[in-house]
């Protein structure tokens, strides 16, 4: 505790700066200069500075989803493990609440988006749901696949101790394949390029951005905190998987953890500088790649066991 409480803390400084790393990245390879790298700083302080403008057809639900999502998604942080340390909390079974706590978040952004009455809202609350299902069944194959390897039921059992998963172990190639289909979940779960651009306002074609449209102000500076907290669960996921084992001392592991957080958000900015958005037929064929990739990585790592 007397180290995961400071780094959590300090991880949560980092998520501007680590989600304004991304249009940098673009900038960069399209020779452009871009926004500031303390963008998403700005932007947080700007709209924490506005009011907040509410439908008069929208209820209770609109204005509770604001403060439920970041609040769920930063609950799950806390059993994140952060460069192979232990989190601030961890019980045995702790996985099966977060992923809930993820479920409790999407359905009140889905909610939210519903209760504006708005069509367009609608249809990207529609393609949210359908492709977060496809997601979810790479997610579990994958905790599946974790939790035979590391005879554990909590997030601090999968990434901490000597049986932490990593590319130190005999399973590294195998494990590539989890890393693979995990960064897939991250860009669908996330709602980036190829899945959806972020960088878009064409309501027939968004699914997140669509979906709080209407919210504005603080209750958009929220919301955008926690689309940023889910964001970073999923990169430190693929992250803790990249680190070389157990490295000593703690300083240097931090720094690989932090050298691998910062690839993953690069590989993000790189893959929606060279990669289209796919049209919508092709996103649910692009999903199901992850779950083939997870699902040969656990038949392969099992019998690898064996």
């Amino acid at each position: 505790m007397t180290t995961s409480l400071p780094l959590f803390l300090g991880s949560l400084l980092l998520l501007p700066l680590l989600a304004g790393l991304i249009p940098k990245v673009k900038a960069f390879l399209t020779g452009k200069k871009g926004p500031p790298l303390l963008i998403k700083y700005y932007t947080l302080i700007k709209l924490l500075a506005k009011g907040s403008v509410y439908s008069t057809s929208t209820t209770f639900v609109f204005r509770a989803a604001p403060v439920v999502v970041p609040a769920v998604y930063l609950t799950a942080l806390l059993f994140l493990p952060l460069a192979g340390m232990p989190p601030v909390l961890s019980f045995s079974g702790d996985i099966i609440l977060i992923f809930y706590l993820f479920a409790l978040g999407r359905f009140f952004t889905i909610c939210a988006a519903l209760d504006t009455a708005s069509p367009f809202e609608g249809m990207g609350t529609s393609r949210e749901a359908f492709f977060s299902v496809l997601s979810e069944a790479t997610v579990f194959m994958v905790l599946f696949l974790f939790c035979r390897l590391s005879s554990s039921l909590e997030l601090a059992g999968f990434f901490t101790g000597s049986k932490a998963i990593n590319l130190s172990r005999p399973e590294a190639g195998l494990l590539l394949l989890v890393v693979v289909a995990m960064f897939i979940v991250l860009l669908t779960e996330n709602a980036r390029v190829p899945v959806d651009d972020p960088a878009t306002h064409l309501e027939l074609t968004m699914i997140h951005e669509v979906m709080i449209l209407d919210h504005s102000g603080p209750d958009l500076a929220l919301l955008e905190l926690g689309a940023w907290c889910k964001l970073y669960f999923y990169a430190v996921f693929v992250a803790n998987i990249l680190l070389p084992g157990q490295v000593s001392p703690a300083g240097l592991r931090i720094m690989a953890f932090l050298g691998s957080l910062l690839l993953i958000y690069a590989v993000i900015g790189v893959v929606e500088s060279v990669t289209a958005r796919y049209k919508m037929p092709m996103v649910p064929k692009f999903i199901l790649t992850s779950f083939a990739f997870a699902f040969f990585a656990a038949i392969l790592t099992l019998e690898w066991a064996r």
